[in-house]
Protein backbone atom coordinates (compact mmCIF):
# COMPACT_ATOMS: atom_id res chain seq x y z
CA UNK A 1 0.00 0.00 0.00
CA UNK A 2 1.73 3.01 -0.59
CA UNK A 3 1.85 6.29 1.17
CA UNK A 4 -0.42 8.15 -0.96
CA UNK A 5 -3.43 5.19 -0.47
CA UNK A 6 -4.85 6.81 3.04
CA UNK A 7 -4.93 10.41 1.13
CA UNK A 8 -6.65 9.16 -1.56
CA UNK A 9 -9.04 7.08 0.44
CA UNK A 10 -10.03 10.09 2.65
CA UNK A 11 -10.35 12.41 -0.29
CA UNK A 12 -12.95 9.40 -1.98
CA UNK A 13 -15.03 9.82 1.47
CA UNK A 14 -15.08 13.14 1.36
CA UNK A 15 -16.51 13.66 -1.73
CA UNK A 16 -19.06 11.02 -0.77
CA UNK A 17 -19.92 12.53 1.96
CA UNK A 18 -20.17 15.67 0.09
CA UNK A 19 -17.79 17.56 2.21
CA UNK A 20 -15.82 20.09 0.33
CA UNK A 21 -15.03 22.04 2.97
CA UNK A 22 -13.46 18.99 5.16
CA UNK A 23 -12.23 18.03 2.06
CA UNK A 24 -10.54 21.71 1.41
CA UNK A 25 -9.21 22.83 4.98
CA UNK A 26 -8.24 19.66 6.61
CA UNK A 27 -4.66 19.70 5.87
CA UNK A 28 -4.30 23.52 6.55
CA UNK A 29 -6.22 23.01 9.49
CA UNK A 30 -4.01 20.23 10.85
CA UNK A 31 -0.68 22.43 10.62
CA UNK A 32 -2.90 25.37 12.25
CA UNK A 33 -4.04 23.18 15.21
CA UNK A 34 -0.51 21.17 15.30
CA UNK A 35 1.17 24.21 15.54
CA UNK A 36 -0.94 25.14 18.63
CA UNK A 37 -0.95 22.07 20.61
CA UNK A 38 -4.96 21.48 19.92
CA UNK A 39 -5.86 18.16 20.28
CA UNK A 40 -7.80 15.99 17.68
CA UNK A 41 -11.36 16.56 19.28
CA UNK A 42 -10.79 20.49 19.17
CA UNK A 43 -9.55 20.03 15.24
CA UNK A 44 -12.48 18.05 14.22
CA UNK A 45 -14.63 20.49 15.96
CA UNK A 46 -12.97 23.43 13.96
CA UNK A 47 -13.62 21.22 10.66
CA UNK A 48 -16.78 20.62 11.49
CA UNK A 49 -17.53 24.20 12.49
CA UNK A 50 -15.70 25.17 9.17
CA UNK A 51 -17.95 22.75 6.75
CA UNK A 52 -21.49 24.37 8.94
CA UNK A 53 -20.38 28.13 7.86
CA UNK A 54 -19.79 26.99 4.21
CA UNK A 55 -22.69 25.21 3.90
CA UNK A 56 -24.64 27.63 5.04
CA UNK A 57 -23.53 30.42 3.30
CA UNK A 58 -24.10 27.76 0.02
CA UNK A 59 -27.30 27.56 0.87
CA UNK A 60 -28.34 31.57 1.27
CA UNK A 61 -26.17 31.72 -2.19
CA UNK A 62 -28.75 28.81 -4.09
CA UNK A 63 -31.63 30.87 -2.43
CA UNK A 64 -30.76 34.39 -3.32
CA UNK A 65 -30.17 32.83 -6.73
CA UNK A 66 -33.63 30.74 -7.26
CA UNK A 67 -35.16 34.22 -5.97
CA UNK A 68 -34.15 36.08 -9.21
CA UNK A 69 -33.89 39.31 -7.53
CA UNK A 70 -33.02 41.35 -10.71
CA UNK A 71 -29.95 43.18 -8.85
CA UNK A 72 -28.48 42.55 -5.21
CA UNK A 73 -29.93 45.15 -3.09
CA UNK A 74 -29.74 44.99 0.34
CA UNK A 75 -31.06 47.19 3.52
CA UNK A 76 -27.96 48.18 4.11
CA UNK A 77 -27.31 49.96 1.01
CA UNK A 78 -30.57 52.03 1.31
CA UNK A 79 -30.91 55.25 1.94
CA UNK A 80 -33.71 55.96 4.31
CA UNK A 81 -32.87 59.28 4.76
CA UNK A 82 -34.07 60.30 0.93
CA UNK A 83 -37.56 59.16 1.78
CA UNK A 84 -38.44 60.55 4.54
CA UNK A 85 -41.88 59.54 4.65
CA UNK A 86 -40.92 55.79 4.61
CA UNK A 87 -41.24 54.50 7.86
CA UNK A 88 -37.42 52.70 8.62
CA UNK A 89 -38.19 51.24 11.90
CA UNK A 90 -41.09 49.21 9.98
CA UNK A 91 -39.12 47.95 6.81
CA UNK A 92 -36.36 47.15 9.66
CA UNK A 93 -39.12 45.38 11.22
CA UNK A 94 -40.24 43.05 8.35
CA UNK A 95 -36.40 42.47 7.29
CA UNK A 96 -36.69 40.07 10.51
CA UNK A 97 -39.10 38.37 8.56
CA UNK A 98 -41.73 37.03 11.53
CA UNK A 99 -44.97 38.40 9.21
CA UNK A 100 -43.71 35.63 6.80
CA UNK A 101 -44.14 33.14 9.60
CA UNK A 102 -47.47 34.87 10.42
CA UNK A 103 -48.09 34.25 7.03
CA UNK A 104 -48.76 37.95 6.15
CA UNK A 105 -48.54 40.09 3.66
CA UNK A 106 -47.05 43.26 2.28
CA UNK A 107 -47.35 45.66 -0.46
CA UNK A 108 -45.56 48.35 -1.63
CA UNK A 109 -47.10 51.12 -3.17
CA UNK A 110 -46.31 54.67 -4.08
CA UNK A 111 -44.53 56.48 -7.40
CA UNK A 112 -41.63 55.31 -9.55
CA UNK A 113 -38.41 56.17 -8.22
CA UNK A 114 -39.34 55.53 -4.73
CA UNK A 115 -37.66 52.74 -3.44
CA UNK A 116 -39.83 49.62 -3.45
CA UNK A 117 -38.08 47.53 -5.51
CA UNK A 118 -34.77 48.49 -3.79
CA UNK A 119 -36.94 47.91 -0.21
CA UNK A 120 -38.53 44.46 -1.39
CA UNK A 121 -35.18 43.09 -2.76
CA UNK A 122 -34.18 43.85 0.68
CA UNK A 123 -37.01 42.12 2.68
CA UNK A 124 -36.08 38.64 -0.09
CA UNK A 125 -32.26 38.66 0.51
CA UNK A 126 -33.01 39.10 4.83
CA UNK A 127 -35.46 35.92 4.03
CA UNK A 128 -33.06 33.88 2.08
CA UNK A 129 -30.64 34.38 4.71
CA UNK A 130 -32.63 33.27 7.27
CA UNK A 131 -33.16 30.24 5.39
CA UNK A 132 -36.74 30.70 3.32
CA UNK A 133 -37.02 30.70 -0.13
CA UNK A 134 -38.02 33.09 -2.12
CA UNK A 135 -39.67 34.06 -5.48
CA UNK A 136 -39.08 38.18 -6.80
CA UNK A 137 -41.48 39.52 -9.25
CA UNK A 138 -42.79 42.50 -10.37
CA UNK A 139 -46.23 43.54 -10.36
CA UNK A 140 -46.14 44.10 -14.31
CA UNK A 141 -44.76 40.51 -14.88
CA UNK A 142 -47.41 39.00 -12.53
CA UNK A 143 -49.89 40.79 -14.57
CA UNK A 144 -48.62 39.67 -17.94
CA UNK A 145 -48.30 36.19 -16.57
CA UNK A 146 -52.26 36.01 -15.75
Amino acid sequence: MSSDAPELLLASHLKALKLPTFLREHHKLARQCALEDVDHVRYLARLVELELIDRERRMVERRIKAARFPAAKSLDSFEFAAIPKLNKMLVLELARCEWIERRENVIALGPSGTGKTHVAIGLGLAACQRGLSVGFTTAAALVSEM
